[in-house]
């Protein structure tokens, strides 16, 4: 038995405080909804023991206390992970995706979604640039351009025609700048 840490994993059985300390454990190192950590939870018993099914109702009971308390907010993951994402060049379809792969209701969503007008008149156009910028496309490439596949790009990654075309015509990067701080109308 390590006396720093408790019992060895393999020696306990699974139950709430082997649980709790696999949930503090990962909040501790990454940002969740509670979806997302009922899910991980949810893979770590199966991967230990498959044939355990009395978890699941452990898991949803520690799932409900940690959004009581708040260490489990929603609403907050999806409005810090949508800031995230939007300085990254995310399009809006992207990080709607994402967070509803992660669990995170729609109204959350919705909410931290429409935080970003604040930040931009079009978060779309501004992302788009960001993506640009990252991507180096548009005025930030280094060789020649080719148009198709440029846009193809802005295209796969979630961004509409009109937004990619108007990145794609700037003539240089202060005009991508301005054109992410500005509308494009």
């Amino acid at each position: 038995m390590n006396q720093q840490w408790g019992p060895k994993v393999q020696d306990c059985e699974i139950g709430p405080d082997l649980l709790e300390r696999w949930a503090l454990h990962y909040l501790g190192r990454y940002a969740s909804s509670a979806e997302n950590l009922r899910r991980v939870l949810k893979r770590r018993v199966h991967r230990r023991s498959p044939e355990a099914e009395q978890a699941a109702a452990l898991i949803d009971a520690l799932v409900t206390r940690y959004r009581e308390t708040g260490l489990l907010d929603d609403a907050a993951y999806a409005a810090a992970r949508v800031q995230a994402l939007h300085r990254r060049g995310e399009s809006m379809r992207a990080m709607r995706a994402r967070l509803a792969a992660k669990g995170v209701p729609a109204a959350d969503v919705a909410d931290a979604v429409s935080g970003l007008r604040a930040v931009a008149p079009d978060p779309d156009l501004a992302a788009a640039c960001a993506f640009a910028r990252r991507r180096r496309l548009g005025p930030f490439r280094r060789a020649a351009a080719d148009y198709a596949r440029e846009l193809g790009s802005f295209a796969r990654a979630g961004f509409s025609r009109r937004v990619a075309e108007a990145v794609l015509a700037c003539p240089d990067i202060a005009a991508v700048e301005a054109l992410a701080q500005g509308d494009l109308d």
